[in-house]
């Protein structure tokens, strides 16, 4: 059984974490009130949270982040403008988190499916997808299989670098439902 804990008890936390536990993993939460205090106690550990707030939990849990498996899932965007990402050009926030520890594998997921589409595994009558990057093929494999026991499908976007790409595309997808052109229970859906 794979268990995971969660950074954020935002609608996305909650979606992920239901998901995760449909599957049959144990999951736990650390708000932002416990952030520093509590424990990791999963393998699997999910930031859930804005990306400005990634640093902090960094600072807070690095050596209990060693060897865990990372999950990225934020888009790190100018919520002041919607209109740029914060991190350097050609980069992603994956890959300043993954610099910034060494020792965990990281990976990107989640950040191209809205919180709805999990939940529901649905995006119209295409069943969700999970795109994963990641350089750690396990890791990739441990997330792919805990997605698809909770019911939606999971892809191999690549390696790490393709976080880029998936930034970019989650960029677009908050864009267009921010400007109400699509619907926050709707999104991309991948046909196979």
């Amino acid at each position: 059984m794979t268990s995971t804990t969660i950074f954020g008890t935002g609608n996305m936390a909650n979606a992920i974490g239901g998901l995760l536990a449909d599957g049959g993993a144990s999951v736990t939460y650390i708000s932002e009130g416990e952030s520093g205090t509590a424990p990791i106690t999963g393998d699997i550990v999910v930031l859930a949270v804005p990306y400005p707030a990634v640093d902090a939990i960094i600072d807070a849990y690095a050596s209990q982040l060693e060897g865990k498996i990372v999950v990225d899932i934020t888009n790190p965007l100018d919520f002041s403008t919607f209109d740029s990402l914060v991190v350097p050009v050609g980069s992603s926030a994956a890959a300043e988190i993954q610099a910034k520890l060494p020792a965990s594998k990281v990976l990107k997921a989640f950040n191209t499916t809205f919180a709805a589409t999990l939940a529901s595994k649905k995006v119209g009558e295409l069943g969700t997808t999970v795109q994963i990057a990641g350089d750690d093929a396990d890791a990739k494999a441990t997330l792919a299989a805990a997605v698809e026991a909770g019911g939606v499908s999971a892809i191999d976007a690549g390696a790490l670098k393709r976080a880029h790409e998936l930034e970019a595309f989650g960029f677009l997808q908050l864009t267009l439902a921010a400007a109400e052109k699509i619907s926050w229970t709707g999104g991309f859906g991948v046909v196979r």
